[in-house]
């Protein structure tokens, strides 16, 4: 059961730290993206902090292409909660849906399959833009 009387801090490095795995993107890439500036240590550093500044965390969201809200108020043990009490094995559990009070503004679960699903079509597409050049290096 989750304590509801306390408001939960939110880890915002954390969770840079769990999108970009998620994303299936290295410090190193990501560190590139952001500009010469940024090394694979200082996103490390980067990860550490529960909070980050927000012109910093709108560039590392913007590149990770998720939106800002979605690291300033993701929180995975409530995402968890939400997923095991709506999912009862075999078909949803809208009446499970009320028990916690409990409100975001985006649905984290459909965020992380939206972007899972869109970096599979990225995926997909250098596939068949590799299978082009491969073929065209054969003739």
């Amino acid at each position: 059961m989750i304590n509801t009387d306390m408001p939960k801090k939110i880890h915002e490095g954390r969770n840079v730290k769990r999108f970009r795995e998620m994303l299936g993107i290295k410090q190193e890439a990501l560190a590139a993206e952001l500009g010469e500036d940024w090394t694979q240590s200082k996103i490390s550093l980067l990860e550490a902090k529960e909070t980050i500044e927000p012109a910093i965390l709108d560039r590392v969201a913007k590149v990770l292409k998720v939106p800002v809200e979605a690291i300033k108020n993701f929180d995975e043990e409530t995402a968890i909660v939400n997923i095991q009490n709506n999912y009862d094995g075999s078909t949803l559990n809208h009446s499970a849906n009320y028990q916690y009070n409990y409100q975001p503004t985006f649905n984290p679960v459909d965020k992380v399959v939206e972007l899972y699903e869109r970096l599979l079509k990225e995926k997909d597409a250098e596939i068949e833009d590799l299978k082009k050049q491969v073929g065209e290096k054969k003739k």
